[in-house]
């Protein structure tokens, strides 16, 4: 693919996913353009065996855009970086097509494994600022991952992901019990314990005062034989 081409392609990605973009000159200024861009060749030289060059040009490009994108990942067309500031794309990561990421995404490694070590995302995925997805396991397509949730295992296809550790709270959008980019109407399972609890709480201190009432009631009764 030409440059023009390239650049055409990935303003129709920007203009889809960013509606503060007016032109398609803006394009130049986005920084996860030109950080997918140093990829796409750096990860033509890393095929070739070109370690060094291939590393070279990914670190002068994290330099220069804040986002760190090994040049041994795997990423499908139509990836979308917004914000990218402090994005981190692991070696053995791989991304399926038209997949968004936000700011301050980590798609990393646990540590302690060798070979595959990265998370795999499928296509349509969308990971929210500050999320962390660490370890070899798959995020399904059309999944979407709640902001500064830490996933750590395997999300199935349809799925949303909130919390710490990260879980499934629906599924095809369906609320589980105990495919937009929309970061803010997620479910908080954290609240949704805490309302539970305090109704439980309210419905003893309900059957508490009815138990007390009843023993009241009993010991004048007692007093009066």
């Amino acid at each position: 693919m030409g440059f023009i081409a390239y650049i055409r392609k990935e303003a129709d990605v920007i203009r889809d996913r960013d509606p503060a973009i007016k032109s398609t000159a803006e394009v130049l200024l986005y920084s996860s353009f030109w950080a997918i861009l140093a990829y796409r060749t750096a990860h033509k030289w890393y095929l070739k065996r070109h370690y060094f060059w291939a590393r070279w040009l990914s670190q002068r490009a994290a330099k220069k855009t804040g986002i760190e994108i090994h040049p041994g990942a795997v990423i499908g067309e139509g990836l979308f970086i917004d914000h990218g500031h402090g994005v981190v794309i692991g070696e053995t990561t791989v991304i399926g097509d038209n997949v968004t990421l936000y700011q301050g995404v980590t798609l990393g490694g646990n540590g302690k494994e060798k070979g595959k070590r990265h998370p795999t995302l499928g296509s349509n995925v969308m990971v929210s600022a500050g999320a962390k997805v660490l370890g070899s396991f798959t995020i399904g397509d059309n999944s979407k991952i709640g902001a500064g949730s830490v996933v750590l295992q395997e999300v199935p296809p349809g799925s949303t992901v909130v919390g710490v550790p990260g879980r499934v709270v629906k599924r095809d959008n369906v609320r589980v019990p105990q495919a937009d980019l929309d970061q803010i109407h997620l479910p908080d399972p954290v609240k949704q314990e805490i309302e539970m609890l305090k109704k439980e709480c309210a419905s003893l201190r309900e059957e508490l005062g009815r138990l007390e009432n009843n023993q009241k009631e009993k010991g004048k009764t007692d007093e009066n034989l």
